[in-house]
């Protein structure tokens, strides 16, 4: 923690900047969903609209987590918990994408629900 007056104010500056870098980024992220010259991919929202758009919200969570959180001062473990949290949720998604490229084929999952089996009975 800041013991000294040139250390608190040192640790004023820090958040007074990061605050500004979050304010820059709420403020590109709502250009970047309302000019359309700043559409990047197809008109109106696609894939890479999405994915710039997870790019500015993952760097401002990552300097709230750095500065605000005091994640840049704490020890290697704990490093450690908040890689192992975030592998095992890449992992999730990955599991999902490729869950979805590989539906279940089942006679009754097709036709909106009901199969023409289950309408004959």
């Amino acid at each position: 923690m800041a013991d000294s007056p040139e250390e608190i104010k040192k640790s004023i500056k820090t958040y007074l900047l990061v605050g500004a870098i979050l304010f820059a980024g709420t403020v590109a992220t709502v250009l970047v969903a309302t000019v359309p010259a700043l559409d990047i991919g197809g008109h109106g929202f696609d894939h890479w609209d999405m994915w710039l758009g997870l790019a500015i919200a993952t760097t401002k969570a990552s300097f709230v987590a750095a500065v605000f959180m005091h994640l840049n001062h704490e020890k290697a473990w704990v490093y450690w918990l908040f890689g192992m949290g975030l592998f095992f949720g890449a992992a999730m998604v990955f599991l999902i994408f490729l869950a979805k490229g590989d539906p279940i084929h089942y006679d009754r999952f097709e036709d909106g629900g009901v199969s023409a089996a289950v309408m004959s009975e």
